[in-house]
């Protein structure tokens, strides 16, 4: 991985080779590092890169910076090693950056300091590697004397990652809204997804749209994950993640995904939005109001030209366009194959049967 897809001078050097236009980094491998965006704006070929700066991409896209910058939005967190951390600056073009100094107050530097703050937080916690993600870099810890082997692992899974600690939020359920930015500041939620049947900390059924939250709270995490976008000059798609409890309908900030996830499709299907393609028309310049299935989301002509009002600010607008609502209801379902004789690790697997029994409204595919 480090000397291919996460290798981004390689990317780099190739995409300069090959005189391409543009890089589409999907998800996983480099899609999260700001240096490859940054290094193809710097290329003499200047390539664009399919996804946000590298300025939101530090600020959102990182775990602990992310969270930073939630905390200064009033957006609610859960207890964490950088709680009541709120400073940040606004960077030349107006956005919203961590320094430094804040981002190292929010890590854990060791064993012995995180310890310590772990039970600041009390336990039990989660401590995460902020470049971790798809399960690799984090681990629950509910007794002190674990501590130490569980954060050297985390270390060990994730190089060089700050690591963090987070208080380990109990019944909760895992929500996220999908973002949608463009280049001049416009940025819209296209709904969400419920990703909290987990299995070794991945995602194993994903449904959208959300249901378990109430409209009106839902709603609430949908304008709180466009604000952030804002704040940072978020471009291109995006996933804002939150920790939702049931009982108390409450839901605090997790993490921003600054890329395309896996289960977009659950959303294209509630939406009718092509996400890909809406990334590539975004990276050529086009504002919202011109790509045809944000058109047709808010009901106007979709050839046409005119204005989109997202945020409905004037009463005319709910006349003149339609306000998004999800049709259907979609669930992904990951298959995957585990070896219980090796303690139930990931293996290779043969597939026998796999049948939908679709019907004219229920139907699958794989």
């Amino acid at each position: 991985n480090n000397n291919n897809y996460a290798n981004v001078d390689l990317i780099v050097d190739i995409a300069e080779r090959t005189g391409v236009h543009a890089v589409w980094a999907g998800w996983g491998h480099a899609s999260e590092n700001p240096k490859l965006p940054e290094s193809l704006r710097d290329s003499p070929q200047k390539i664009i890169f399919i996804g946000p700066p590298g300025s939101a991409m530090r600020s959102l896209g990182d775990k602990i910076s992310s969270t930073i910058v939630a905390q200064s939005a009033d957006v609610p967190t859960m207890g964490w090693s950088g709680t009541g951390i709120t400073e940040t600056a606004m960077d030349a073009n107006g956005f919203v950056t961590v320094p430094d100094d804040a981002y190292q107050a929010a890590c854990v530097t060791d064993a012995e300091d995180g310890l310590q703050k772990a039970h600041t937080i009390g336990f039990p916690i989660m401590i995460k590697a902020s470049e971790g993600g798809g399960g690799k870099g984090i681990r629950k810890v509910e007794d002190p004397e674990k501590f130490a082997q569980a954060f050297n692992q985390v270390l060990g899974e994730v190089p060089g990652s700050p690591v963090f600690i987070m208080k380990l939020a109990g019944n909760a359920r895992h929500l996220e809204v999908q973002l949608l930015a463009d280049q001049y500041g416009h940025a819209i939620s296209l709904f969400g997804r419920d990703c909290s049947v987990q299995r070794r900390h991945q995602k194993i059924i994903e449904e959208a749209p959300v249901t378990i939250a109430k409209p009106d709270t839902f709603e609430s995490m949908e304008k709180a994950a466009v604000r952030l976008a804002k704040l940072v000059g978020y471009v291109s798609a995006g996933t804002v993640e939150y920790l939702y409890s049931h009982s108390t309908d409450t839901f605090f900030f997790l993490e921003l995904n600054p890329r395309l996830q896996v289960e977009h499709p659950t959303t294209e299907m509630v939406s009718g939005v092509n996400l890909p393609a809406a990334q590539l028309q975004v990276a050529m310049g086009l504002p919202l109001n011109r790509i045809k299935d944000i058109r047709v989301l808010y009901g106007l002509q979709p050839t046409g030209t005119s204005e989109i009002d997202f945020e409905f600010s004037q009463q005319i607008s709910y006349e003149t366009q339609r306000k998004p609502a999800p049709k259907g209801h979609v669930i992904a379902v990951r298959i995957t194959a585990e070896n219980p004789d090796a303690g139930f690790k990931p293996s290779s697997g043969m597939m026998q049967e796999l049948n939908f029994r679709s019907s004219t409204k229920v139907w699958g595919y794989f």
